[in-house]
């Protein structure tokens, strides 16, 4: 299991400090002698970015104080080390993680520290709060912006091909004919960081919520299965059928994330189902390109209901092992604060809204994130991702994905194997009807 570490960070909040000035200011903790706190985060995504520069900051701050960013992977191989260090007690001081479903899991109540009566849960917009909570108590505090759920496209392509944005999956598959009919990759897919493999499923929530109401309600209580509901196949029968079209790039089962980000900003591909989070990755590695890479919601089988679906961001917290409750408490609040709000704008450009009141997106904004807001504008026009209203998800969503997606299984068969999966996480949680 990968597993990474950084050590020096301290080094990097002088250069931080250098380029942003007192932007980052805050209240200083006085100690007498120089005092360190861990922090994990992962390296898929924007979370390395922003515990980076939330750790360089502050360190500015409390310059008595040393954070050591330590690093997990993504997907089930980071969720699994989580899991695995809180059970032996060997968590650092702080950690970022998901929230909603994969929340549940980490059984809260035994393993982390209740943040419920900290001031700055008074500045946390309420609709996050059952993402972090157990009954009336809540674990964590938001990190980073909402974001979105879809495709990523470029826009150049569209441009050059005489595309129009899909609002229907009909709609969605003729562009993909044109595209290679052009000799251009119409659907990345980056199936060595498996992950991605997911995101034709679960951006698929909106449209399956259009189409039955009921059925996280029902899916919660065991009243029903994704592969006897034909709203929620949906997803896994996209996943299919672009296989079956020759809409892959090549090498998707050994293409990384990094890659697909490549042949999009490159042009070599047209479409990513991704998060928005990608926004700031592509600023980071292809500052002359990004503004070329735009985004919309997974189009469903009604243009009139088409519409977005959300992803409540990451969160921050601490585990009952912590030997520095304090000091672990303050690097919380910071990042609660508008110092740390300021620190995710500058960087990680946010990828949609951030869940603290008064928090405004600054800086510079991708297209992928002005492309987004329009969705949250309108009434009935986006809806959470099935685990932030549904606390039932299997470990090993992306090994079926992987497999539906490569062709080795069909659809009907992966998300009958992904409802066994389910099963037994249910059970784990103690859920009723399971």
């Amino acid at each position: 299991m990968a597993f990474f570490k950084r050590r020096g960070i301290k080094v990097l909040a002088v250069a931080v400090a250098a380029i942003f000035g007192t932007v980052f200011a805050a209240p200083a903790v006085h100690a007498d002698s120089t005092t360190e706190i861990t922090v994990l985060t992962d390296t898929s995504g924007t979370d390395q970015l922003i515990t980076d520069g939330l750790a360089a900051a502050f360190m500015k701050a409390n310059p008595t104080i040393t954070v050591t960013v330590d690093y997990r992977p993504g997907g089930i191989d980071g969720g699994n080390l989580v899991k695995t260090r809180l059970a032996t007690g060997d968590m650092d001081d702080v950690f970022l993680y998901n929230s909603g479903s994969a929340f549940q899991a980490l059984n809260p109540t035994q393993n982390l520290v209740d943040l419920t009566d900290e001031p700055w849960q008074s500045k946390v917009i309420s609709s996050f709060y059952p993402t972090v909570s157990v009954g009336k108590r809540i674990y964590g505090g938001p990190i980073g912006s909402v974001m979105g759920g879809g495709i990523l496209y470029n826009k150049v392509v569209y441009q050059k091909l005489g595309l129009k944005v899909p609002l229907t999956w009909a709609q969605f598959m003729a562009n993909n004919a044109k595209i290679k009919k052009a000799k251009l990759i119409p659907v990345i897919q980056t199936y060595k960081d498996a992950w991605s493999s997911q995101l034709l499923v679960l951006a698929d929530q909106f449209n399956v919520q259009v189409a039955d109401p009921g059925f996280a309600a029902k899916y919660t209580t065991n009243k029903a299965k994704i592969a006897t509901t034909s709203a929620a196949l949906v997803g896994w029968q996209h996943l299919q059928d672009l296989k079956k079209a020759g809409f892959l790039n090549k090498d998707y089962a050994s293409a990384t994330y990094d890659k697909g980000l490549q042949y999009l900003a490159t042009g070599k591909g047209a479409h990513y189902p991704m998060l928005t989070f990608a926004a700031s990755n592509l600023i980071d590695k292809y500052p002359e390109l990004a503004n070329n890479v735009g985004f919309f919601a997974q189009p469903g089988p009604s243009a009139k209901k088409n519409g977005l679906t959300v992803w409540m961001p990451s969160a921050i917290y601490i585990p009952k092992t912590t030997k520095h409750l304090d000091l672990a408490k303050q690097f919380v609040a910071f990042a609660m604060s508008p110092a740390g709000i300021a620190v995710m704008n500058t960087v990680a450009p946010p990828s949609g809204p951030y869940l603290i009141k008064g928090a405004q997106m600054t800086g510079h904004l991708s297209v992928i994130a002005t492309d987004m807001l329009p969705y949250f504008k309108a009434n009935g026009r986006s809806a959470p991702a099935l685990e932030f209203i549904s606390p039932v998800k299997g470990a090993n969503e992306e090994k079926f994905c992987v497999e539906v997606g490569s062709g080795i299984v069909t659809a009907k068969q992966g998300a009958a194997g992904y409802d066994r999966d389910v099963q037994k996480s249910a059970q784990q949680l103690g859920l009723p009807g399971w």
